[in-house]
């Protein structure tokens, strides 16, 4: 039995670091995706993680593939696509700290995943079921992330899902936001970006659009996350603000969100949903926006995850 399954994307997140000696951007090759990033932190953590998805049958894939195992999270529902190449992404930085990504992907070897290559029984017997948007952009990897959520759902797993929203990998933006009720419509925790409920509901503030989701759907614990401004959790008719964990040291945001939602899904596998009261989800955020704090002040994310023990010592500091 593992504690928590992700199905989606693993790709190379190309991450600029540094200039070099012809004035030219220097780019580090950093593990990504991000589903593996939430189940490397649920693996810190001390939780039981496996991985559905495809890599490229390439250098970079099976440098993916040693890095999952590395982490500790299964790969048997990883597979190698012989034919296409390893999906990357290029991320850079603008002045205002926000990232801007460029992918190379049409295709790439994550959206190639078919329905009849997943393992039934290892979606089968998962606790938590974990997706996000990048694997409903393309076909055939759509059908197979609503194949293994069917299956999931018939197992009585809790599903977990973060919209994870990139603009360039949608053939439009009506098109995304269906995919994104989709996603919303069918899960029990929702992790959605301060923008990205904005961009969702059209309502600037965080209240209406929680209600707006609410008309539509029913997840039992929604968190939007506010970057450096922190979170806020709502579930069993509380709502509850984390403060941030501001640093000073922070290098490279991505996999911020990814390690909140790793955090998250850590204390419902503790706790479960239906007692969750205001000092429960106030330990919750602290701990999570804690966790996202310190992974920004490392370059990367998969390999770059805080243990639980850094986590609850800047919580207690």
């Amino acid at each position: 039995m593992y504690d928590v399954t992700a199905l989606g994307e693993l790709l190379i997140d190309f991450i600029q670091n540094g200039i070099s000696d012809q004035g030219n951007p220097v780019f580090e090759a950093n593990p990504g995706g991000a589903p593996c990033n939430v189940l490397s932190m649920l693996e810190k953590l001390g939780y039981k993680t496996a991985f559905i998805g495809k890599v490229g049958d390439d250098f970079f894939g099976r440098m993916l593939g040693g890095v999952i195992q590395e982490t500790g999270i299964s790969a048997e529902g990883l597979l190698y696509d012989k034919e296409v190449k390893t999906t990357l992404a290029l991320v850079h930085h603008k002045e205002d700290g926000d990232r801007d990504f460029s992918f190379y992907r049409k295709p790439g070897a994550d959206i190639m995943l078919k329905a009849e290559e997943l393992s039934k029984e290892l979606i089968e017997n998962s606790r938590i079921f974990h997706f996000g948007t990048l694997s409903l952009t393309d076909e055939p990897a759509a059908e197979a992330t609503k194949t293994a959520l069917s299956w999931a759902k018939k197992a009585k797993a809790l599903i977990s899902f973060d919209p994870n929203y990139r603009a360039p990998l949608w053939s439009s933006e009506e098109a995304a936001k269906e995919a994104v009720w989709y996603g919303i419509k069918n899960c029990d925790i929702l992790k959605i970006a301060d923008n990205e409920i904005q961009w969702l509901t059209g309502k600037s503030s965080y209240d209406e659009g929680i209600e707006e989701i609410r008309r539509y759907a029913a997840p039992k614990l929604m968190n939007v996350t506010l970057g450096k401004e922190g979170s806020i959790g709502y579930c069993n008719g509380k709502k509850v603000y984390g403060k941030p964990f501001i640093s000073d040291h922070t290098v490279d945001t991505t996999g911020a969100g990814d390690t909140f939602c790793a955090c998250v899904l850590g204390y419902v596998l503790e706790h479960g949903l239906d007692d969750l009261g205001e000092r429960q989800l106030e330990e919750m955020l602290s701990f999570a926006n804690a966790a996202a704090s310190i992974v920004t002040t490392r370059k990367g994310a998969i390999r770059a995850m805080p243990s639980r023990e850094e986590v609850k010592a800047l919580v207690q500091a």
